[in-house]
């Protein structure tokens, strides 16, 4: 049987007893309490008798006498009149207490407090911890740290009148709490309608072929420009921190037919690559070759620049030497030349002194046959001395002629 079933009489023991039964007040109790058996194993205080404690030290604090228990354990009311205002004000301190408590309130780090009394902004709150009335102010919290994106997709016609298919994306970031929470109703999406905007006004003004090609990163500076433009203007409170081209393609209809331009392009600059290529090795070529002609062209002139020096200190130096002895210098000059002259042909000749007769021996036969074995070489000497033979009996035939010619003509006198 539980220990608060009905009918357990004096049996009946609670958790907290000490295991005695609970007992009727008797003279020896306090007024207004029960006794408990069990020595020093007392449980709780009856929860009514602590609130009527406390009711009583409330009614002493306000002016008013608490109750005391009569003799026997009754309860007696004092002869003091309660007062009527104390449960109320009880009431509004206690409301008072949890209304200021919970105007406390902390702002993260990455966060801004905007402050609206009754409606109407008053501050920005730093991070930290600050207390402001409840009810009567009402604080947002906004993240002005992290970073939001924006996507947008769409096909629009560029100023050569083509369709194109462009996506881009841009990351911003909260600047002015109270701008983003006060001046625009939806900033975001403001955001969005402008980024759209700003899009299809510089789609506008670039043709296809920049758009697919070159002028994608063009593309995506001019966006960022203007969108940036807007978003100040707007006065939302948003810093734009990239724009970004995701992609840009033609329509799906006229893909393959894109796709043969842009090889047919890319096969055309292979083709003048090549070409400049080509015309840069026969360039490079012809200014070697223009190189070698002028560096030859210069060597020859300073030889014949120091060709002519020389000649020149050459005639200077013979001239002082013929103004010291002209004869002597000018038969020199002239063995000189002829030495010089007669050394260039295969031939030899042979004065006979006073005679008007000159004999030539052929010495480039008598050369080639001397190169030939130690039989030809043999005849080639006894064909010289025929020949010096021959030349002496020629000069002696010719002295004897000469003599009888002198002599008829002295017999003729």
């Amino acid at each position: 049987m539980a220990w608060n079933e009905p009918g357990g009489g004096n049996n009946q023991q609670d958790p907290w007893s000490g295991g005695g039964g609970r007992r009727p007040s008797g003279n020896g109790g306090d007024n207004g309490g029960n006794n408990r058996g069990g020595g020093n194993n007392q449980g709780p205080p009856d929860l009514d008798e602590a609130l009527k404690k406390f009711q009583d030290k409330i009614n002493r604090l306000f002016g008013g006498r608490g109750k005391r228990g009569g003799a026997g354990g009754g309860d007696g009311s004092g002869g003091g009149k309660r007062n009527p205002f104390v449960l109320p004000l009880l009431v509004v301190i206690v409301a008072a207490v949890v209304w200021a408590g919970s105007g406390f309130h902390l702002i993260d780090q990455s966060e801004r407090g905007v402050v609206f009394r009754f409606g109407k902004y008053t501050t920005t709150l730093n991070p930290g911890l600050h207390w402001n009335p409840p009810i009567v102010d009402q604080v947002e919290n906004v993240n002005v740290t992290s970073i939001r994106s924006a996507n947008q997709t769409d096909s629009m016609l560029t100023s050569d009148e083509n369709i194109v298919r462009v996506s881009v994306s841009t990351q911003y970031v909260v600047s002015d709490a109270h701008a983003f929470l006060v001046n625009v109703k939806e900033p975001e999406m403001t955001l969005q309608n402008a980024m759209d905007s700003a899009l299809r006004q510089e789609v506008g003004n670039m043709k296809l072929q920049q758009i697919l090609t070159t002028g994608r990163d063009r593309l995506g500076q001019r966006v960022f420009d203007r969108l940036s433009a807007y978003m100040e203007a707007y006065g939302t409170g948003l810093r734009l921190q990239t724009v970004n081209v995701e992609s840009t393609a033609p329509p799906d209809q006229v893909q393959n037919a894109f796709d043969d331009v842009i090889r047919a392009r890319e096969e055309r600059q292979r083709s003048i690559n090549q070409a400049n290529a080509y015309s840069q090795a026969v360039v490079l070529e012809a200014k070697g070759q223009k190189q070698r002609l002028v560096e030859e062209a210069q060597g020859y002139k300073a030889a014949a620049v120091a060709d002519a020096t020389g000649q020149t200190n050459r005639f200077n130096s013979l001239l002082g030497e013929y103004q010291q002895a002209p004869k002597v210098t000018r038969e020199r000059l002239y063995l000189e030349t002829i030495s010089q002259v007669l050394s260039q042909t295969p031939k030899a000749l042979v004065d006979l002194g006073d005679s008007s007769a000159v004999t030539v021996l052929p010495l480039n036969q008598m050369q080639a046959g001397g190169n030939g074995s130690s039989d030809a070489t043999k005849m080639s000497m006894q064909q010289l001395e025929q020949i010096s033979r021959e030349v002496v009996d020629h000069m002696n035939s010719s002295n004897s002629q000469q003599q009888t010619r002198s002599s008829s003509l002295r017999e003729g006198r």
